[in-house]
């Protein structure tokens, strides 16, 4: 059976490299997430106002942007849900949405340190600051702050 490598050793070098580029590109592309802007954001089964309306989201609620056109982005939720939403209904606040059952956040990011607050799945919390190390740190409504583990956030 051929081998489908050049047999030109330089050749092959040149190939080795422009893989490893394409490779590092595509690893490079950091995930995009953003925050609905404003209280019902009607998310779309197609880019545009006529189509479809599939369900609502709230103010503040994460989603990751996939796709865009103009004047639409295609969004996942932290449901897995696919839609498309008004650019105008998005925020570069970024937010994420506890997973777990109960999530606690900390004083400071170590899993020793004292409790800050807590809060239930589905609760959306603002970020502070960018994650480090494993913790992110993050704002409630209600003005209280504290580091959650990034594994217990969608929206990083």
């Amino acid at each position: 059976m051929p081998s489908k490598w050049p047999s030109n050793p330089a050749m092959r070098t040149k190939l080795v490299f422009v893989l490893g580029l394409l490779l590092a590109a595509a690893s490079a592309q950091a995930l995009e997430f953003r925050s609905v802007k404003s209280h019902g954001a009607i998310m779309h089964e197609a880019p545009w106002a006529s189509s479809k309306k599939l369900y609502v989201l709230s103010q503040g609620y994460p989603v990751e942007v996939i796709g865009s056109q103009p004047d639409w982005v295609r969004v996942r939720d932290a449901a897995g849900g696919v839609a498309w939403m008004s650019t105008a209904s998005l925020s570069n606040q970024r937010t994420v949405v506890a997973t777990a059952n109960r999530t606690e956040l900390r004083r400071s990011p170590d899993a020793k340190a004292t409790l800050a607050f807590s809060v239930d799945k589905d609760v959306v919390l603002q970020m502070v600051e960018p994650p480090k190390n494993g913790w992110v740190k993050l704002r409630h409504a209600d003005g209280s702050s504290g580091y959650g583990q990034i594994s217990a956030f969608w929206g990083l």
